[in-house]
Formats: structure tokens, sequence, C-alpha cells
């Protein structure tokens, strides 16, 4: 058995599904919000528009939020998603996650999945995108998952501090019952 094997089972043994009450949990509104998940981290970036169209830096290696994901396993990727679209809920036992949404507007639903956290069970919801342009680090054992908002398509970039492995990833259903979150729009 490897020293990683090793480890994915030792942290697959520390996550669990809370029960929670039918909700979105949270919802934060400021980067340095009390409320957020125990290791989750944002930091909001600057758009910089003129009469050409807009500029926005998504990452530099070795600062902000990565700067401890190594060169040489560290991947960025993308994904277009339309309007509507619900990609939830999925977790990583090893892998830490910053998300970018370049364009669009996403609602973020995060839970804390570990049991010894001080914030297990919790749920956060952000509204980030072009209106809200934060970057958003999700910590392993957190799940997390996406509903596009809004009438466009959204595009989430996205760096990983490891190369993508299908045994540190763990699914659950957008719809789980233990989670409960709810995905409908608020009318508020």
């Amino acid at each position: 058995m490897t020293s990683e094997t090793a480890a994915t089972m030792a942290t697959e043994a520390q996550i669990r599904i809370p029960v929670c009450e039918k909700g979105l949990g949270a919802i934060i509104l400021a980067p340095d919000s009390r409320e957020l998940i125990r290791g989750v981290r944002l930091a909001p970036l600057s758009l910089y528009p003129d009469d050409r169209g807009c500029f926005l830096e998504v990452a530099r290696m070795g600062l902000g939020l990565v700067a401890e994901f190594p060169l040489e396993t560290t991947q960025i990727s993308a994904a277009l998603n339309y309007p509507g679209v619900i990609k939830a809920f999925h977790y990583h036992l090893l892998q830490t996650d910053v998300w970018v949404p370049v364009s669009g507007m996403l609602q973020v639903a995060l839970v804390d999945l570990r049991p010894a956290s001080p914030t297990f069970g919790a749920r956060n919801t952000l509204y980030v995108g072009s209106m809200r342009p934060w970057q958003i680090l999700v910590p392993p054992g957190v799940a997390h998952g996406y509903k596009v908002i809004g009438l466009e398509s959204a595009f989430l970039v996205y760096l990983t501090n490891r190369f993508y492995n299908p045994a540190d990833e763990g699914r659950i259903p957008y719809n789980d019952p233990r989670i409960n979150y709810d995905w409908e729009t608020q009318h508020k």
C-alpha cells in the first residue's frame, strides 16, 4: 500500500454526510465572514474594464490563495455551464480547489463533511461570478457544487493542487436528503 493510498483511506474514514435542515446555510456576503466553513478562504479579484472589454487576473502562482500549490502538480481546468445547470455535490479527500468564476453567475454551495472540524455540518452559500468576482479556496473534506443562475452561461476556471485522481473524489447527489440544500430560487 502506498503512502497516498493510506492517507486517502485515513481521510475517507474522517468524512461523514451531516443531517441538515432544509435551507441554504449561511449566505456569505464578505470574504472575511465569520460564518465561513473552517479552511474555506475567499479573495476578491480586481476586474479592469475599459472600452474594449475587461481584464481579470485569475491567479499568480506562488501568491494569494494558490501560494502553496506545487508547480509540478497544479492543474488548471475550465467548465462552461448552461443556465439552470446544477453540478453538485462532490468532495476530495486530498485535493484543494481554487475556483474562479469568470463569466455568468453561480450559486455556490459548500458543506463541511469533516466530523473533527468545528464547522462540521455547516453549509455556506455564495453568489459569485461577473457581479462578484471572487476566488474560492475549497479544502479537502468540504463538499462543493453550484447552480448557474441568471439567463447566461457561466464559465468557471479552477486550479487544483494536484492532478485529477478519481480515487480522491467522492460524489453526493445534489438533492441528497441529508444535506437538504434548497436549490430553488428564494424570491427574497
